[in-house]
């Protein structure tokens, strides 16, 4: 049987560990936590995952497409030009840091749990997520006609997961706003400066 086959069991253990390590971190939730709150025994989530590592693996990997289709959707939403759209992402996120149960960015608090362990497999999946989204907007920036997309990318990732942190410091929902604010000014200015 393959294990990797979505069972009943596997996406219990999967939505606990996801609800549990989103809410209360990697390395504070123990693997008996998401035997327990999945409701199967420690040996039926030992036969879906290898180790604790493997399910923080997976974890991140379930919130990949749907963070990323998410972001995509607030763009395509957003009426006005391409600086709009991009200052609206920060908006919405700014109004989802706003629910009492947001606890901030998902790959940037493993990251920074896992930070001693660089060879981890969440890192890179981590990685490839914050590589995925600078990429959409790469593609986005570029469509629009704007010079050095990549470049303009870059910096609106930064300014992002900027106020990520920031917000998860500060418990503050108007970094992000201010931040979007900050990318607008950037998109807009890169859109003055087409040929």
């Amino acid at each position: 049987m393959n294990i990797e086959a979505k069972t009943p069991a596997r996406e219990k253990i999967v939505d606990a560990a996801n609800r549990l390590f989103y809410s209360e971190g990697i390395r504070a939730v123990s693997v008996d936590a998401i035997a327990e709150k999945a409701g199967v025994t420690k040996k039926t989530l030992y036969y879906h995952f290898r180790s604790k590592d493997d399910l923080v693996a997976e974890y991140l990997t379930t919130r990949d497409q749907p963070n990323l289709r998410l972001y995509e959707q607030w763009f395509e939403a957003a009426d006005g030009i391409i600086a709009d759209k991009t200052e609206a992402i920060f908006m919405q996120v700014a109004k989802s840091a706003r629910h009492p149960k947001w606890k901030g960015c998902g790959f940037l608090r493993t990251a920074a749990e896992l930070a001693n362990l660089p060879g981890h497999p969440a890192m890179k999946i981590g990685a490839d997520h914050k590589k995925r989204f600078e990429g959409w907007l790469e593609t986005k920036f570029a469509d629009a006609g704007i010079e050095q997309p990549h470049t303009l990318a870059r910096q609106v990732v930064l300014l992002m997961d900027g106020a990520f942190s920031t917000m998860l410091v500060h418990r503050e929902p108007a970094y992000a706003e201010e931040a979007g604010l900050a990318a607008h000014e950037l998109v807009a200015n890169r859109l003055m400066k087409r040929p």
